[in-house]
């Protein structure tokens, strides 16, 4: 069973830590287990969960990008949040542990900044940032990515990022269009893969409780063999 550890549950919401390799939510046409079914079971399993008090899902993390994820518990929960996400939502930081390709060696991203580049989607519903495109080439939309170098050697670099903007692949996208594909990012040509694993971990969520307003802060840091490898 794929293991997710609950980090807070109340009525309303739940928040946990769900692992790299396990898809947040199902898509269409899916029965794979997903954070959402296995969050599920452990509430019927307590007798908490019946089919109006259930987990909802209010955002997501790619399927290999692990770390803080919160879920509505009911319906009216879920849209009080989805209507009030960017105002109740005070912090959202992510880990990367990303490549230093030679493109980036030669024109490095500055030690913090923001990447603005219009994001497309390839024919495998993968984000990316197109070169140049001709006009009416992509259908691009606008992404927005704060980022922070934390650490770098001449292989690898560790960023905290932060998204204005929460479009797919949005990271991985802006990192690998400036030379720093994230390490284990085949979709983005990364050349190595030193932990088995999409290096990209959502490791703080901070908001207000939409209910109760209490401000509540959650972070499970990234694995601590990511800085070492730079060190």
């Amino acid at each position: 069973m794929d293991k997710i550890e609950i980090l807070h549950l109340d009525k309303y919401i739940a928040v946990i830590n769900k692992p790299a390799g396990l898809l947040s939510v199902p898509y269409s046409g899916s029965n794979m287990r997903t954070a959402q079914s296995v969050l599920e079971q452990i509430l019927r399993k307590q007798g908490r969960g019946n089919a109006h008090h259930r987990p909802f899902a209010v955002h997501r993390l790619d399927r290999d990008t692990s770390g803080v994820m919160m879920f509505a518990l009911t319906e009216q929960a879920q849209k009080i949040i989805m209507d009030n996400w960017h105002t109740m939502v005070t912090e959202r930081l992510y880990r990367a542990l990303s490549e230093v390709s030679p493109v980036a060696k030669k024109n490095p991203l500055a030690n913090e900044g923001l990447i603005d580049d219009p994001i497309a989607l390839n024919a495998h519903n993968i984000g990316f940032v197109p070169k140049a495109p001709k006009s009416g080439e992509f259908k691009t939309i606008p992404a927005r990515t704060n980022y922070k170098k934390l650490a770098e050697n001449s292989k690898y670099a560790l960023f905290e990022l932060s998204l204005d903007t929460g479009k797919k692949n949005q990271i991985r996208a802006h990192l690998a269009a400036h030379g720093y594909p994230l390490a284990g990012d085949r979709e983005h040509r990364a050349h190595t893969n030193p932990f088995n694993r999409l290096c990209l971990h959502a490791r703080t969520l901070e908001f207000d409780h939409p209910f109760t307003h209490e401000h509540l802060k959650f972070e499970v840091p990234e694995p601590e063999e990511w800085a070492k490898i730079i060190k």
